[in-house]
């Protein structure tokens, strides 16, 4: 409900806050441009990422069914569980993320009320009885800004039942990905074809989908794709054969990886303002980086687990309790509660048996580097034991082969991955390794006419708060973490700023996340799904504002708590 402020005298921002100033050895700041648009190479990169899907999962299937006509049971049994476990998890957690989504709630019709009294529309007045955030909804919605809040998005009881139905469908045949992917391809058409306010409309819609597709995915990947690699290639090793469609099924599986993790980097960063995009360039070195360490990687497990199988899974469990632990010890920040980010944790720990992945801004050269030595050390072990205790179902000449494999393929990777940091990083090449580059706005930036936006100010596609801790809410009431508030001016000392009005600003009283964790509303789907409404109910663009831990202080018109 959007009320007037109580009056208080709340002094002008008149210094930016030493955690929100520019730092005097920053790089300048490289500057994105203002309005996003959904491209041609965007188009394509969707729809070879649904090639890549749709080979996955129909070269295990197949091979599965080939396994069953040869009687290979155990075989059959074990590639099928592969396939239909992690399928059914990834439709269950993405058809909870559809309920959530679809539900009908009153606190998106209050946070548009409150954009469109902060935006200077008139409202009357609701009666004591609507005086209720669901009065403050309908009055919204009677000036013909909002939908009514009676039904999502205004549809039929009828629509919502067939929307639901089809849901329903899609996720019990496994289709949640195809679905999800259709449906970013649309958004992001649509985007193209129509012009503001309803093309930035549908680009925020975009990418919410594809960071929704880019975490199921990877999610995905590593519980399907990367076991199933292993599998195969053990069999292979095992029955000192290659069949056809054993050789699909394990290439595809390989390709899925290394395609989702750089996919997965490119989403994350198109997503922040505060990093620039990454290059269609640096995703396909970055692909050939994932693609020849896992590909070593995954080959020295098959090697091992051929021989030793007990303890294979002895080194599995034992490397994912260390890593997990590594990763906890490390102080990650993505979710939004204790539990979260410790299940969290646990999922990057499996990742961390196949491969590098960036969980935690600062130095990167020490973290990598203890890893890369790590997975080096269990490679040259690994290859080393299955090569002295093989037996003699392979050849000598065969045997050095393989381990020959191994060796080039985890140098290839590592060739790979200096080429993208040192000559495609999107922050440009780096020396040393160390990666602490933000996009700062500089003092003068601030009073010059052409910049509008305060040192903590996103204009861009919504982003994410930080799940705080006590110590760092200071005055911040409990619950009041999302805030709508019209910011006037802001000045900073020394330069003075000139006043100046701006539209409505979505304050989000939080701290915001570092890179690389995802900004809140990109995982606190309530923030997403507000957000949303409120852009689209504003007659100009609400900005989102976050909490500088100087604690900033600004004039305030009108406030609203979500």
């Amino acid at each position: 409900m959007a009320a007037k402020s109580d009056g208080a005298p709340v002094p002008v921002r008149n210094e930016i806050p030493a955690e929100c100033a520019p730092r005097p050895d920053a790089r300048p700041p490289q500057q994105r441009p203002a309005d996003q648009r959904y491209s041609l190479p965007d188009f394509c990169w969707t729809l070879c990422a649904l090639l890549v899907f749709f080979s996955d999962g129909a070269s295990d299937l197949w091979l599965a069914a080939d396994y069953y006509l040869r009687r290979d049971y155990w075989f059959f049994a074990l590639t099928l569980v592969f396939v239909i476990i992690p399928s059914v998890v990834v439709q269950v957690l993405s058809f909870r993320w559809f309920a959530y989504d679809f539900m009908e709630t009153v606190e998106s019709g209050t946070a548009a009320a409150a954009v469109v009294a902060a935006s200077g529309v008139e409202e009357s007045d609701p009666s004591p009885k609507d005086g209720s955030e669901r009065g403050a909804g309908r009055t919204a919605a009677a000036a013909g800004l909002l939908p009514r809040p009676s039904t999502e998005g205004g549809a039929p009881g009828c629509c919502r039942v067939c929307k639901w139905l089809f849901q329903g469908i899609i996720h019990t045949f496994q289709l949640a990905q195809v679905w999800r992917y259709v449906h970013a391809l649309y958004l992001g058409v649509q985007s193209r074809w129509h012009t503001d306010p309803e093309r930035r409309h549908y680009y925020w819609r975009m990418m919410f989908e594809s960071a929704d597709i880019s975490m199921l995915r990877l999610l995905e990947s590593f519980l399907k794709s990367a076991p199933q690699l292993v599998l195969q290639l053990s069999i292979m090793i095992y029955a000192n054969q290659v069949l056809p469609l054993q050789g699909l099924s394990a290439s595809a599986s390989l390709l899925s990886l290394a395609w989702m993790i750089a996919s997965y980097q490119k989403v994350l960063r198109d997503s922040r303002d505060d990093k620039l995009p990454m290059s269609y360039k640096s995703v396909l070195v970055q692909i050939l980086w994932h693609l020849f360490t896992i590909g070593a990687r995954t080959l020295a497990f098959a090697l091992f687990a051929s021989v030793f199988q007990l303890y294979f899974g002895i080194f599995i469990v034992a490397h994912w309790c260390i890593m997990t632990f590594w990763i906890i010890q490390g102080e990650t920040d993505f979710c939004m509660s204790k539990w979260e980010e410790i299940i969290y944790n646990m999922m990057v720990g499996i990742v961390y048996i196949f491969c590098w992945f960036s969980v935690r801004e600062g130095r990167t050269r020490c973290r990598l580097l203890i890893y890369s030595l790590t997975v080096l050390v269990e490679n040259v072990a690994l290859t080393t034991a299955w090569f002295l205790h093989r037996g003699s179902r392979m050849s000598d000449f065969y045997a050095v082969v393989l381990v020959c494999v191994v060796a080039s393929s985890y140098a290839l990777g590592t060739f790979f991955m200096f080429v993208y940091y040192c000559l495609l990083h999107p922050d440009g090449p780096v020396s040393g390794w160390t990666y602490v580059v933000e996009k700062d706005i500089p003092v003068e930036m601030l009073a010059s006419p052409a910049s509008s936006h305060p040192p903590d100010l996103v204009s861009s596609p919504p982003r994410t708060l930080q799940r705080t801790k006590a110590s760092e809410q200071g005055c911040a009431v409990d619950g009041d973490v999302f805030q709508v508030r019209t910011l006037r001016r802001a000045q900073a000392a020394p330069p003075q700023l000139s006043p100046r009005t701006e539209g409505p600003v979505i304050r989000i009283d939080l701290p915001r996340k570092k890179y690389p964790a995802w900004d809140a509303h990109y995982i606190d789907r309530r923030l997403r799904k507000t957000i949303l409404v409120l852009e689209s109910a504003a007659p100009v663009t609400p900005r989102i504002q976050y909490r500088c831990l100087g604690a900033p202080k600004e004039v305030m018109e009108y406030e609203t708590t979500v």
